[in-house]
């Protein structure tokens, strides 16, 4: 099983210093979230410099925000990163549910479901090369992976499940413990099974950490409380964090026995000395 680090968002200038440290060491991937309406660096920006940046390690969204993005503009975007990154980036997407970044986005909240479904038609349709709509001839460039990047899925509803058998090539969860974790995989690998997908999909469970001195994990929650803010449930999400060794390396092991492909241990401090100390743990 592959492990990934997800990235902090509260020094944008940092992260190419976590990359190259990611890079040298055992980690599989980098991932890095998206809100509008925040402080974070924009995603396909700040994953371009960190591809940039490396050689081996993979780059992906945890989750793009797609429905906020113009369709062929994202085209354009995902296909020039997977290009130069040499095919190592993945394209985790969702649909959000922030009241705030659709305002700013200028989209309608009630059809962000219905307007990724209509993206991914698009965005499949263009990676393949053919023109992007009537009277509209290709965008380029071709990507690295044939067909496009990885696509993962992430979300929690029926209808993100069923993407991963309409258009995906595997699914990302976030921010539960294993037990919960369990129902949703065997959910999507029901729905790859439902559209006849050959294979397998790509199972991919997320864990927030913070590993080190108190203020480091201080900084990790209150950076979790600011992101979570809107919801309600900050405290919550705040107080699981993963804060030692055993814990981290249980929910690890815990995700590989439900079937993860790949963990994502998401660094909310941007102590760039999590890297060196989750490697001893789980390496």
């Amino acid at each position: 099983m592959k492990i990934g680090l997800g990235l902090p968002i509260d020094d944008p200038a940092l992260l190419p210093s976590w990359a190259r440290r990611a890079d040298a060491g055992p980690f599989s991937s980098l991932g890095l979230l998206d809100r509008l309406v925040f402080d974070n660096p924009e995603p396909l920006v700040a994953l371009a410099a960190l591809a940039g940046a490396t050689s081996r390690i993979r780059v992906q969204t945890e989750v793009l925000l797609a429905p906020h993005h113009g369709t062929a503009m994202l085209a354009k975007q995902t296909a020039t990163l997977d290009r130069m990154s040499g095919g190592r980036f993945t394209l985790g997407i969702g649909v959000g549910g922030r009241e705030d970044d659709c305002l700013a986005a200028g989209i309608d909240i009630r059809r962000r479901g219905r307007r990724l479904d209509e993206q991914m038609t698009a965005l499949r349709r263009t990676w393949a090369g053919e023109p992007y709509g009537e009277g509209v001839g290709p965008i380029g460039p071709v990507p690295a992976t044939p067909g496009g990047p990885e696509v993962l899925f992430g979300g929690f509803s029926p209808a993100a499940i069923e993407r991963v058998g309409r258009f995906g090539d595997g699914f990302l969860g976030a921010a539960l413990p294993p037990h919960y974790m369990a129902p949703l995989f065997r959910d999507a690998e029901a729905v790859w099974e439902k559209y006849d997908r050959p294979g397998r999909p790509r199972l991919v469970a997320q864990a927030n950490v913070a590993l080190g001195p108190q203020s480091t994990v201080e900084q990790a929650r209150h950076t979790i409380r600011a992101y979570y803010d809107f919801g309600g449930r900050a405290d919550h999400v705040a107080n699981g964090v993963l804060t030692t060794p055993e814990a981290i390396r249980e929910a690890v092991e815990a995700f590989g026995a439900i079937g993860a492909d790949e963990v994502m241990l998401y660094c909310w401090s941007s102590d760039t000395g999590q890297i060196d100390r989750l490697a001893d743990v789980l390496f």
